[in-house]
């Protein structure tokens, strides 16, 4: 009698390390991307608050500008502390 061949299929290693490979890359390339994301939401947030420090750098130096001034010093004085020249009358609305 011929020997009678196994039935069935026979169960195939190469294929079981190779899913595994697989999945292995797939989720490292997945963590990477989350990782570059979460990089890039840093790095606009970062650059959104570089851009509000220099506009407010800006604002800065334009009152320190001001302030070497008589006349805008003068006029803070007059609006913001109620201050007057000698012989002037304060006046005020009433609203503040």
């Amino acid at each position: 009698m011929p020997e009678r061949k196994r039935e069935g299929r026979r169960f195939n290693w190469f294929a079981l390390i190779l899913a595994g490979i697989i999945v292995y890359f797939a989720s490292i390339l997945i963590s990477q991307q989350m990782y570059l994301s979460q990089a890039r939401t840093d790095q606009a947030a970062a650059e959104a608050r570089l851009k509000a420090a220099q506009e407010e750098n800006a604002a800065l130096r334009a009152e320190q500008e001001n302030l070497g001034r008589l006349d805008y010093v003068e006029k803070l004085a007059r609006e913001e502390l109620g201050m007057t020249r000698q012989g002037e009358l304060p006046y005020s609305t009433g609203r503040k």
